[in-house]
């Protein structure tokens, strides 16, 4: 069985690995500025965080996603998207093309994936967004290696008087 203890802590790898942290960080930067709706990222890079099973980023990003006031129900179903009415068209393309980007087979991405996700995105959506799942799996796999613990959740935990 594999040990659970941390190797590095997210503020300890950005002191040993500086350039490859900012490098990360300007990426992240360039997708915040791109336009690209910031709750549609946030869902993706949490469907590719679930997928890859980073616990940091997992907690990260649902603490994101409430800060920007996303539904809870949505959150409860992100793992089934598909089944799920609550997500617009333009989610369920954006977190199809998440999950064929995070699960990459031998063959890659078919065209077909790709036709459907550009009915709901331009040309430079798709990159940022492209951008996005790329960076999140990076992440996954830096956080994944070294064990980040994960960040404190942002959800208030209730008292049984509530």
């Amino acid at each position: 069985m594999t040990s659970s203890h941390a190797r590095l802590d997210w503020s300890e790898f950005s002191q040993v690995a500086p350039a490859a942290n900012a490098a990360l960080m300007e990426v992240g930067k360039a997708i915040r500025a791109s336009g690209l709706d910031r709750d549609l990222t946030e869902l993706a890079q949490l469907r590719a965080s679930q997928i890859n099973g980073c616990t940091f980023c997992t907690q990260f990003h649902l603490n994101h996603l409430r800060q920007l006031s996303v539904s809870q129900i949505k959150l409860d179903l992100l793992a089934a998207w598909r089944d799920a009415e609550v997500f617009s068209d333009r989610e369920k393309a954006a977190l199809e093309w998440t999950e064929m980007l995070t699960a990459l087979d031998h063959e890659g991405v078919p065209d077909s994936a790709y036709q459907a996700v550009s009915a709901h995105f331009s040309q430079s959506e798709l990159a940022y967004l492209t951008a996005a799942v790329g960076m999140i799996n990076a992440w996954n796999r830096i956080s994944i290696a070294f064990r980040f613990p994960p960040p404190p959740s942002t959800l208030e935990p209730k008292t049984a008087a509530q």
